[in-house]
């Protein structure tokens, strides 16, 4: 879904009061729409609803949103443009340099058309391609005596 209505790059002079958005878990009345935002990503809003959950992704002016239900992803995008000026998309095909393709039971994510333009910004694509140097018949396997990284330092 695409918000219409989002202003980006607009300087406000005048004082500006904003009051608690509709949907947003406030943690003395977590009943009220049910979404609960994740700590580690600010961005992602998850409701739960018996054994189905409804994930919400927001990035600047796009929510992408899927569940394992369908009638909550159509519940969703109904409340959404009842409440703000928005237009739907369809289903989600490309994102941020991703592609999507989803079928009935997995979704495939990858970065061909990502690489092309990169390839193509310096020139690659009439260069000659090499191999990879790698066993491609060898399996990587986990280093049993290795020490987990800490993900903080990255």
């Amino acid at each position: 879904m695409d918000v219409k209505s989002a202003f980006l790059y607009g300087t406000i002079e005048e004082q500006v009061y904003v009051c608690q958005p509709p949907g947003f878990e406030d943690p003395e009345h977590p009943d009220k729409n049910g979404f609960q935002r994740r700590t580690i990503d600010q961005t992602l809003f998850i409701k739960k609803q018996q054994k189905d959950i409804l994930l919400v992704q927001i990035y600047v002016d796009d929510i992408i949103f899927g569940a394992t239900n369908k009638a909550l992803c159509r519940s969703f995008e109904k409340l959404m443009k009842d409440k703000f000026q928005m237009s739907s998309m369809g289903e989600l095909t490309f994102l941020l340099g991703l592609q999507v393709k989803q079928k009935k039971d997995r979704i495939f994510i990858n970065q061909d058309k990502y690489v092309a333009e990169i390839l193509r910004k310096f020139g690659l694509p009439e260069r000659k391609s090499a191999s990879t140097p790698i066993d491609v018949e060898k399996p990587l396997l986990k280093d049993s005596d290795g020490e987990d990284v800490d993900v903080h330092t990255y």
